[in-house]
């Protein structure tokens, strides 16, 4: 990058460790025999990372996970990059990032491009957490809904 000041410094330490993870999840899945052991391993493996996270950070992963599943059951609980995330046909729909995993001020639920949240040129995929009310919780099986239909 001649002419500029800043330098390439690659993936942080947080970075490589979720793409590591992400590798071990690959194989994991791999090993695993029918589609249900599959689906009831997956669910598994999402509920042992939210129970491993923080109390602030675990109560709302703990929230949006029942909100996620009541809302669209037809998305299967899965980890990704190590964090939980929820797939329809294979495709990851929205996840939940912890604030403590990249050392963020705030939880994010994000949206993957096979959300069908589209509205208009422009629209919101991802979104800050900082606690899960009633009012937030509505918002999210709002959202998980519009992403699924």
């Amino acid at each position: 990058m001649s002419g500029t000041d800043s330098t390439y410094e690659g993936f942080t330490a947080e970075e490589r460790a979720a793409m590591k993870e992400h590798a071990r999840e690959l194989k994991t899945a791999a090993r695993r025999t029918s589609r249900a052991d599959k689906a009831a391993e997956a669910e598994r493996d999402v509920l042992a990372k939210i129970a491993e996270m923080g109390d602030s950070d675990r109560i709302m992963a703990e929230r949006v996970h029942a909100v996620v599943t009541a809302t669209a059951p037809a998305l299967a609980p899965k980890l990704w990059y190590g964090m939980p995330a929820y797939a329809l046909d294979g495709k990851i729909v929205c996840f939940f990032q912890s604030a403590a995993k990249f050392k963020a001020r705030y939880a994010t639920l994000g949206f993957n491009d096979s959300a069908k949240l589209d509205e208009g040129a422009m629209w919101a995929t991802g979104f800050a957490l900082t606690e899960v009310t009633p009012e937030v919780e509505a918002r999210i099986a709002a959202l998980v809904e519009r992403a699924v239909n």
